[in-house]
This record gives C-alpha cells, structure tokens and sequence, in this order.
C-alpha cells in the first residue's frame, strides 16, 4: 500500500486532484449541513446542470471555461432563491426550471457545434486530468475563501438554519446569509464539476451531511463529521480509483455510499443500546 501511495503522488496531475478534492469536499460538506437541514439539498444538483451547460457552451466557443460558467452558476444561485421566494413556484420546481433548461441548451448548442468531445466527457463524468495549473490555484484560493467565509458566518449560518423566524423577528438580515451560501455553493459546484462530473458532484453535498446526521445529533458535531468524512471518502475513493483503474467521480460517491450504511447501522446500534 505505501508503494502505491507513494507512486501516486509522483504523479503531479494526482497530487493536484488530491488537494482539490480533499479542500473541495470539506467546503461542500460544510455547506451541505445547511442545505440539507433546510430541505434544499437539490440545489446542487440543479446548479451542476446549469454548470454544464455553461461549461459546454463556453468549450463549444472556445472561451474560457471558469470565466463563462462561474458567473452564470452564481446567477442561477441567485435566481433560486428569488423563484423560491415566489408561491407559485417553490423549492424543487424552480430547481427543476432552471436545471433542465440549461442542460437542454447545453447539449443543443454541443450539439450543433463541436459535438461531444473529450473535453465534454470529463465535464459530465469527471476526470482527475481536468484539474491543470490554472484549475488547481483558483480551486484552492475559492476553498480557502470559503472556509474562512463559513468560519466566519457560523453562528449567523447555524441561526438561519435552525429557525429563520426568530432571525427576521430580531431584525437580522437572513437574506443575505442565504446569498451567501448560494454563491459558495454555485462555486463549489463549478470547481468540483471538472473533478467530479456535473452528475455526481451534487453527492458532495449531500452525503457526508445524511451520514453524519445517522450518529450525531448536534449541528456543530454534524458539520465536523461531515467535512472529516467527506475528505476521508475522497482520499479512499482515489485510491480506490487509481489501484482499480475505474471513474474517481464514481467511485468517491461510492465509498460515500458504504460510509453512509456504516453509519446507519452504528446509529440503529446505539438507538437500542439508549432502549
């Protein structure tokens, strides 16, 4: 096992996706607390769609991938949060709305254009090669931002969370709390798309936050839970990877999978244990 530890990170482009996922895997974790606890879990994958549709209309025109796509995740964050706000369309059907329309743009304008190609490909799937220089700075910087943002903001986060009501009543700004954690998380979506894939990278979100929830009970014992787990099920997952020869992307929502029945069980355990 050490020789192929060691082996790995001889290789740059490995080094490079180790650090990007483990840094992207801790701030999607620790936003997906949240997201998860309010109900709004499926924002993220509703943004990795809006994300690969921009992603692949920037690929089709040869502009720059994180310039376009950055940008128009951001605003379709914003846009959200603005249809949630409407009675008429809440929640999972204005996640449907934007979702659906974007990737259907996407794929035509791919489709009339370049075709799906490999750079396509990695968009949809993931692919540890996608993460060059370039990627690797921005996605580091973004983490660090976002770690230091959610360390920052906890308290009024864990407030929004937990009851909105009284946030308002005491003439808080929960608006912008939401804004905020809508824009971290149309980043992380784009940063993790090129490693992830656009149709795995919502399972970032959501699973180190339903398992942790399996065992702990308290909001800070459940977000330190779920960023540990999620970078433990991202290194075990490119291991896995590498030594097998099969999709990181797959493979990380996989190793979360299992950590997620292991934590069921050891929470139906100690249910009995406390009966």
């Amino acid at each position: 096992m050490i020789r192929i530890i060691a082996e790995m990170l001889s290789y740059p482009f490995l080094v490079r996706a180790l650090i990007c996922g483990v840094l992207l895997s801790v701030c999607a974790s620790l936003l997906g607390v949240s997201l998860v606890l309010k109900r709004y879990s499926m924002i993220g994958d509703g943004l990795s769609h809006v994300g690969f549709g921009a992603l692949a209309i920037a690929t089709a025109f040869h502009w720059a991938p994180l310039a376009v796509s950055i940008p128009v995740v951001v605003a379709a964050a914003f846009l959200l949060l603005r249809l949630n706000e409407n009675t008429k369309i809440k929640g999972d059907a204005a996640i449907a709305l934007i979702s659906t329309g974007a990737l259907a743009i996407g794929i035509l304008v791919v489709s009339l254009t370049t075709g799906v190609n490999i750079d396509i490909y990695n968009y949809m799937f993931g692919s540890v090669l996608a993460i060059d220089k370039t990627s690797f700075f921005v996605s580091i910087g973004a983490c660090v931002v976002i770690i230091v943002l959610f360390l920052l903001f906890y308290n009024r986060i864990f407030a929004v969370t937990f009851d909105e009501d009284f946030t308002r009543a005491t003439q808080a700004r929960s608006s912008g709390i939401h804004i905020l954690i809508a824009l971290l998380t149309a980043v992380v979506i784009v940063l993790g798309m090129r490693l992830m894939g656009a149709l795995l990278i919502s399972a970032l979100i959501i699973f180190p936050a339903l398992t942790s929830m399996r065992v702990f009970k308290s909001y800070k014992k459940v977000t330190v839970s779920a960023a540990i787990l999620s970078a433990v099920c991202f290194v075990i997952g490119i291991f896995c990877s590498y030594t097998i020869s099969i999709p990181v992307g797959a493979t990380v929502v996989v190793i979360n999978i299992i950590a997620f029945l292991i934590f069921f069980l050891i929470g139906k355990i100690r249910i009995r244990k406390q009966q």
